[in-house]
């Protein structure tokens, strides 16, 4: 099982590539990379891949946290 960042993965495949195979458009990986969005790409089996983001918990700040 290989791992690696979404930006790595574009690089290997190419934007149009990578897309297909994630199941998403070629603008979709462009606005996640370009907004630095923290997404792995899991290759679980030959040609099998899956993506998965890492993000903090509660993801939108609230009213209660203090800056």
């Amino acid at each position: 099982m290989k791992e690696t960042s979404l930006d790595e993965f574009v690089a290997e495949k190419g934007q149009s590539e990578a897309a297909r195979l994630l199941g998403v458009t070629p603008p979709a990986i462009y606005k996640a990379i370009a907004a630095g969005r923290h997404i792995r790409v899991v290759e679980l089996s030959a040609g099998i891949f899956k993506a998965s983001e890492l993000r903090p918990f509660p993801s939108q700040p609230t009213k209660l946290q203090v800056a």
